[in-house]
Order: C-alpha cells, then structure tokens, then sequence
C-alpha cells in the first residue's frame, strides 16, 4: 500500500468523528487541519502543529509555506492521499484529503467528519502529497 493509500485509509477511518473547531484530538473532535494532523500521522508520517491561523483571511501564501515546511511537495494529477486546498467561501481556505471516491473533509454545518463524494464542489487553490 502506498503513502497516499495508507493516508486516504486512515482519512476515511475518521467519517463520523465531531467537528471542533482547532480540534486535534479524534475522542473531542477535528476541524480539517486536525483531520490532515491525525491521518497524515497514522498513517506514518511526522506531523508539525502548525501556527494560530483563523477560521477566515489566511492567505494561500501563507498556507503553501506551512505544507511545504510540513514536507509536503506540488501535486500533480489526483490520487488518494493528496491534501487539497480549496476555497470554501469568500476568504476561506479549507483542507480536504482525497480518497478513490471523493474527499474526506471537516464539515462544520454537518458537525462531523465526512466523505464527500466526486470532485470537489470547491475551487481547487493547490494540491499536495507526501513523498
């Protein structure tokens, strides 16, 4: 099983788990940086808590820095495991990981963790993957 295999499974082990905001802890809740905290580290990788951002205004800049200081690397194509960065709303970056069927995301209006199925109903800002 590859690194983004291994990630997109631990991503999909998670459907169901609340929602909270800044949440890394799966028995309290995960927002979605705490969904790519938690799947990108069982399924083996190092994690780096990144720094305090908020719900809305982070500049994609400033994101793409913090992926690439997390060792993550430019995704070309669409394969399981990538972390995508999209734009939710106006000023909202959102992180969703990429699964064979869709995308695993913290859905804050639903309350929990979920697979969302097909493309992204989102803009796509970048694409990333660990190697």
């Amino acid at each position: 099983m590859s690194i983004g295999e291994r990630i997109a499974a631990e991503a999909l082990a998670l459907v169901g788990t609340p929602f909270r905001l800044r949440g890394r802890d799966p028995r309290t809740g995960l927002d979605c940086v705490g969904l790519a905290m938690v799947a990108f580290g069982r399924a083996g990788l190092p994690v780096i808590e990144p720094p305090a951002y908020q719900l809305r205004g982070t500049s994609y800049r400033r994101a793409e820095t913090v992926l690439g200081q997390a060792g993550l690397v430019d995704g070309q194509g669409d394969r399981p495991g990538d972390l995508v960065m999209v734009e939710s709303g106006p000023m909202q970056l959102h992180l969703m990981i990429r699964a064979n069927a869709g995308h695993v995301h913290a859905h804050a209006g639903l309350g929990r963790i979920v697979m969302m199925p097909g493309p992204s109903i989102w803009p796509v800002l970048g694409v990333w993957r660990a190697e």
